[in-house]
């Protein structure tokens, strides 16, 4: 699991930002605010790890936007690669978190 206490900051790439928002209407400030938000769900994505860790992380937005976001850990920074609209299963997994 990362330590998110060492995180200083964002890593963003602008294709990434561009997909997620053209696809489910996410921005960058939302994807943040979820870091700062309780609760935060984290767990490793074994699937989709390869030459990096990649980490599954549930959370909600300052208006109440329940996001699942993939990521990965670059130095010490957070790098959003994926983000949508958690599904009704992973609402239920969150909200009883």
């Amino acid at each position: 699991m990362p330590d998110l206490s060492q995180i200083t900051g964002f890593d963003w790439d602008l294709c990434n930002i561009e997909k997620n928002w053209k696809k489910h209407k996410v921005k960058p400030g939302e994807i943040e605010e979820v870091f700062f938000n309780d609760p935060l769900l984290v767990v490793p994505d074994d699937y989709h790890s390869g030459k990096e860790d990649r980490y599954i992380v549930l959370g909600i937005t300052n208006t109440g936007r329940k996001l699942f976001t993939i990521i990965t850990i670059r130095k010490d920074k957070i790098r959003p690669i994926s983000v949508r609209e958690m599904t009704f299963r992973e609402r239920r997994i969150y909200e009883n978190s």
